[in-house]
């Protein structure tokens, strides 16, 4: 890090530390990016790498951001900037040198916070500090003046409300998201999907959401989720506390929908999902009030996530900690037997082949997943004896 700062004039006041990592060093947060903005151009970013001997990739260049490879990992050098126009999804920015010009174009003044490398000096121009000690998120100026540039802020209020509020929210910011929500409309719906599984993935989002579906935040994009929704969520969250399982967005993400799989599909196609999310979102939609039996019996059929995610989100008042303890270290058995082994064994080959091998692993499923090859191969004579009788 010493040498990219060096590089890149910190010591000069051309570059800062910015944003997020500010902000969570402030709270005793650890930092997982590091962010930096900088007075020099983006050209002049990438000539000053380049003679430092540092991997320059010009990862965000058309908005002035240039990612520097350090050993340590990415940083990502980003040129002061103010926005010139904005439509609500994107915006068209020019560069500057004037630090509380670029910090005013931020959504919120708790992400508006800049520290100097050399003195670690912070520099708040929106009262970021004093919000960060009350633990409040504000939008900087008017919140609708903020959302009118850039609509997904109604989703990030309320994901850094859910992170680092505390209380009640910011009542104008609050209010601007309720009479704009319909703006969630002209998004991308890759935009609000990653945002709201950020939302979901935290520790305890469900007074949020909570608060979101009371106010009609997603009702505009996503109409199937209701208090009932709500519901579900809270009781889930408490079954995954008590069961020390992580939290999961997409397990989420379907306790807030109905247990119906054409649903859940057709929500994933909305949010334009990636295809193992989607299988994820539908299986947990495909729940059974209660899945009963060996849960690696589910676990085979299905997959051990999707297992977890059904018993968490199985509607009843059984604590499913202890089946959960039974997936944690199992792995998926290979199955010993194929359909050669039954042509060997004497079955003629065609569909019955298929029929009766998948009754041996039923049975094999059933029997617990035996690994004794003998006990296995007289399980599929019986089979097989059976089968060749009822084909004669």
């Amino acid at each position: 890090m010493v040498p990219l700062l060096r590089a890149l004039g910190a010591a000069e006041g051309e570059t800062r530390f910015v944003g997020g990592c500010v902000r969570d060093t402030l709270l005793g947060i650890d930092v997982s990016d590091i962010d930096l903005a900088t007075r020099l151009e983006p050209g002049a970013v990438i000539e000053r790498l380049k003679r430092a001997h540092i991997k320059a990739v010009p990862t965000g260049i058309a908005h002035g951001t240039v990612t520097a490879v350090l050993q340590g990992g990415p940083v990502e050098v980003t040129t002061l900037r103010r926005d010139v126009s904005t439509d609500g999804r994107r915006a068209t920015i020019a560069y500057t040198d004037d630090w509380l010009e670029d910090a005013a174009r931020r959504d919120f003044t708790i992400n508006a916070l800049s520290a100097d490398p050399e003195t670690l000096a912070i520099y708040d121009y929106f009262g970021g500090e004093a919000d960060l000690a009350d633990r409040k998120v504000r939008f900087i100026g008017d919140p609708l003046v903020r959302i009118a540039e850039d609509h997904l802020r109604i989703l990030r209020f309320f994901r850094f409300h859910a992170r680092f509020g505390r209380g009640d929210p910011d009542a104008a910011a609050l209010e601007a998201c309720a009479d704009r929500a319909n703006d969630l409309m002209a998004l991308s719906r890759e935009r609000i999907a990653d945002e709201l599984l950020k939302l979901l993935a935290l520790s305890s989002p469900h007074p949020t959401v909570a608060l979101m579906v009371e106010r009609g935040i997603l009702r505009a994009v996503l109409p199937e989720i209701g208090d009932e929704g709500v519901r579900r969520l809270g009781d889930l969250i408490v079954r995954e506390q008590a069961a020390n399982a992580a939290p999961e967005p997409i397990r989420r993400l379907a306790a807030l929908l109905p247990a119906d799989p054409d649903l859940a599909a057709a929500v994933a196609a909305r949010l334009r999902l990636s295809k193992r999310a989607t299988r994820r979102l539908v299986s947990a939609a495909a729940r059974e009030p209660k899945e009963s039996g060996d849960p690696r019996a589910l676990a085979y059929r299905i997959g051990r996530a999707e297992a977890t995610d059904r018993l968490l989100l199985q509607d009843d008042t059984d604590d499913p900690a202890t089946r959960l303890d039974i997936l944690r270290e199992w792995q998926r058995p290979h199955f010993p037997l194929t359909g050669g082994d039954l042509i060997a064994m004497g079955l003629r080959p065609g569909p019955v082949v298929a029929k009766t091998l998948q009754a041996i692993e039923r049975q094999w499923i059933e029997d617990g997943f035996p690994s004794d090859a003998d006990a296995i191969r007289r399980v599929a004579w019986k089979h097989v004896g059976q089968a060749s009788r009822d084909s004669q």
